[in-house]
């Protein structure tokens, strides 16, 4: 264990992420696995994280940093509970993806990247999701796992969204 991590861990809570660590001891060139991992774990990679991989794998934290950045797959901040995968594929982009963003945007008021303030939605847009025959189309992955929905319209958007709003306040209630 490295010398600095108990400080880290008195900050923050890592034990799911040291067997990932340990399994990668000294393998070169697993960055990006570490950094995959971890976000899985944890949802983005906080900078409590990044300090504490670099603590952990003898890497500057500003290399992690740069990997963390350089790659679109890693998140800085956190997302909410329901992550909107827009897709702007060809195919999607060809039959409507940026009404259908629009959509997005004027019910809940973000755009890419950005959480809603209740912390319910982030919209993510991304470069396919390889269901071209079902465009445009978008995933949402929330608690309750993965969900496509495919040749959506306006409509359609407002009636999802709205819908998994209401379930997420109920929820709350």
């Amino acid at each position: 264990m490295c010398e600095n991590c108990g400080a880290l861990k008195q900050r923050a809570d890592f034990s799911a992420l040291d067997p990932v660590l340990d399994g990668y001891v000294g393998v070169r060139g697993s960055l990006i696995t570490i950094l995959q991992k971890a976000q899985d774990i944890y949802g983005y990679l906080a900078e409590e994280t990044i300090d504490y991989i670099a603590l952990r794998t003898g890497t500057k934290p500003a290399k992690i940093f740069g990997v963390a950045t350089f790659y679109a797959q890693f998140r800085l901040n956190p997302i909410g509970k329901n992550l909107i995968m827009l897709c702007k594929g060809t195919a999607c982009h060809v039959n409507g993806a940026d009404d259908i963003e629009e959509s997005v945007i004027d019910l809940l008021g973000v755009r890419d990247g950005e959480t809603t303030e209740d912390g319910v939605f982030t919209l993510n847009n991304v470069a396919c999701l390889g269901c071209c025959s079902l465009a445009p189309v978008m995933m949402i992955r929330g608690t309750d796992g993965e969900e496509t929905f495919g040749n959506l319209t306006k409509d359609k958007v407002r009636a999802i969204l709205n819908d998994i709003r209401a379930r997420e306040t109920a929820v709350a209630v």
